[in-house]
């Protein structure tokens, strides 16, 4: 009785998530369409150019095969690379259209385990390769700061005659670092204390940390920079493709502060967070609402476009 009435404690607290998820998601996207106009947006979208959207959505495969490499670093030799390409494509197809209810790197991980057999391994090397993915992410972000901090401290986006995002003279200035406060405290407690290691598969888990070599973790964060270089590459090719006249120094200030924020997991796949980042940075440079919108989707829409090769990539695998 009481393993059922646990079972069903935790598909509510699941449920509840899920629901504030959908709810910031949702409510941000309506202040954000509100603002720009949904026509506007899409008649923006509709004239992109379309060789430069196929250019980005070809980036975003570069960086998919450039994030296989990374998570090979911390997997037993053994599986080719295109194996790994493989599953990353199937996990950013169920991160894409089915988020929130099936995690990408959930798939993954099982699919991974099925050709090893090591639960504990699949699951210690998409932990890695999301985290060190995720430092890399925040040393940019800082590195941007200090350049992005008169425009974090300027933004506001106006709705119905209101300024949101921006209460006071500080801005969105106090969220990048509160965000690496909570990462650096998040590695201490992950790292240090091992909270569970007394169950046998978690402490496997901890275990693969200690055999990893620093040659692998320094490799995979530079693998990490190169990412999130072609992320920055596809937005800006995506930009010009809809005709926004910003200078590409800025693209590297903005864009790791933007997917930072949207990493933040309190919305569904960054989804309303991502689109208001856009509105508040690039419109603080003078790129009007409708059009840094349009930006953020048709950089959805690319990735969205390549990830539908990963249900190929799951039917494949689930055929054989």
């Amino acid at each position: 009785m009481g393993k059922k009435t646990a079972t069903l404690s935790g598909a509510v607290k699941k449920t509840l998530l899920l629901i504030l998820k959908f709810s910031v998601s949702g409510a941000l996207l309506y202040l954000v369409l509100h603002r720009a106009g949904v026509k506007n947006v899409l008649d923006a979208i509709r004239g992109i150019n379309p060789a430069l959207f196929l250019a980005a959505v070809a980036l975003y495969f570069a960086g998919t095969f450039v994030s296989s490499m990374r998570w090979r670093l911390f997997v037993s030799p053994g599986l080719p690379l295109r194996r790994f390409f493989s599953l990353y494509l199937l996990g950013s197809f169920f991160s894409t259209f089915l988020p929130g209810l099936a995690g990408g790197d959930a798939f993954k991980g099982y699919y991974l385990y099925k050709k090893t057999g090591k639960m504990a391994e699949a699951m210690a090397s998409i932990f890695m390769d999301r985290y060190l993915g995720f430092t890399a992410l925040l040393i940019l972000a800082a590195l941007a700061y200090p350049f992005g901090l008169p425009y974090l401290r300027a933004v506001a986006l106006p709705v119905a005659g209101r300024r949101f995002f921006a209460g006071d003279h500080m801005g969105l200035a106090w969220l990048l670092p509160v965000l690496l406060l909570a990462f650096l405290v998040f590695s201490l407690v992950f790292f240090k204390l091992r909270l569970g290691k007394r169950i046998k598969l978690i402490s496997d888990f901890y275990g693969y940390f200690d055999i990893y070599g620093r040659g692998s973790i320094i490799k995979g964060v530079l693998l990490s920079f190169c990412v999130q270089a072609l992320a920055v590459a596809a937005v800006y090719t995506l930009s010009r493709g809809l005709g926004i006249d910003v200078s590409l120094p800025l693209f590297f200030i903005f864009v790791p502060l933007i997917t930072t924020f949207s990493a933040v997991p309190v919305s569904i796949s960054g989804l309303g967070i991502r689109e208001a980042s856009f509105v508040l940075l690039f419109g603080s440079v003078g790129v009007a609402p409708r059009t840094a919108t349009a930006l953020s989707f048709a950089w959805f829409l690319s990735i969205a476009t390549a990830s539908l090769s990963g249900l190929y990539e799951y039917l494949k695998i689930k055929r054989s």
